[in-house]
């Protein structure tokens, strides 16, 4: 049976009524300050430590964590917070920006696929497959590098888009088929907070390398972009492979939501530490004389 992740006050619908517009960016004036959410952050990290321990062990599934959002929203930053507490050899951060040569010369899945996490592991993709139906579809010139031909034969782009999705659903459907438990997080920042950060870094020597001049050229597109967000999450948010979208204009509220989701997920997996059979057992009486031995 598929593993279905539980719901949170995040989630997006699977019915496609999700509308960007409506969705705040911030989560209001009702929310704890900032030490309560850094203390109530701490103890999520470690309930993910401590499960993720469990997942290791247990070794039949394997959690996928998508990171998608506009430029400074803070997925860098939320993932070392959230995952600062996991073993580094259960964990693994793949991070996509444009495709390399080697990449364009296979289907567009493919550079994703074989960053995906094996059984017992967490992988992290910071930017994802979602690129394809968002940085490429607001820039529909990247299409030329992938030489498809699809685009020889005339297919309508909207096909093409449609096409893309529904290949993005089968995908997340396999992955959940044979256990991969898919999380997607779109961290949902403001035009005025993006601003605002962008400036930070231009005026933080420290900061510096953290700005492109390509930021400002998406945020030129902001409009677009919100567009193909508000497709996309309507198009792939399904209960096998939710979105949740975070208000992401308040930073400690944003991680501790997003870590929030990952250790209840893992709570609800049917995780069992491995147990030894009645033989292997029965010697341990055997192993333990022969170490209290040596120490004598």
């Amino acid at each position: 049976m598929t593993f279905t992740p539980p719901a949170s006050l995040h989630t997006v619908p699977f019915d496609g009524a999700f509308s960007v517009a409506a969705h705040a960016t911030d989560p209001g004036v009702d929310v704890d300050g900032k030490k309560s959410l850094k203390k109530a952050l701490a103890k999520e990290v470690d309930r993910i430590s401590q499960l993720q321990r469990k997942l290791y062990a247990d070794d039949r599934f394997a959690v996928l964590l998508v990171f998608q959002a506009m430029d400074a929203a803070g997925k860098d930053g939320t993932i070392r917070a959230v995952m600062s507490g996991v073993n580094p050899a259960g964990c693994h951060v793949s991070s996509f920006k444009s495709p390399s040569n080697e990449e364009l010369e296979h289907d567009w899945l493919w550079r994703t696929v074989k960053a995906l996490p094996e059984r017992g592991r967490i992988g992290i993709f910071n930017r994802s497959h979602y690129e394809e139906v968002l940085a490429v579809r607001v820039n529909e010139s990247f299409l030329e590098a992938q030489r498809l031909p699809a685009l020889d034969d005339g297919t309508d782009r909207d096909a093409l888009w449609a096409a893309r999705y529904a290949s993005i659903r089968d995908h997340e459907q396999h992955l959940a088929n044979n256990g991969t438990v898919v999380l997607k997080f779109w961290l949902d920042v403001s035009r005025a907070e993006q601003r605002s950060r962008f400036l930070d870094r231009l005026q933080t020597p420290e900061k510096y390398w953290k700005f492109s001049k390509h930021d400002l050229s998406a945020r030129d597109r902001w409009d677009d972009y919100m567009r193909a967000y508000e497709l996309l999450l309507n198009e792939t948010s399904r209960a096998h492979a939710p979105w949740f979208a975070i208000p992401a204009d308040n930073k400690a509220y944003m991680r501790l939501a997003v870590a929030r989701i990952i250790a209840d997920t893992l709570e609800a997996l049917p995780l069992e530490w491995p147990e030894k059979s009645a033989e292997e057992l029965a010697k341990f009486s055997d192993h333990i004389a022969r170490l209290q031995s040596e120490q004598a």
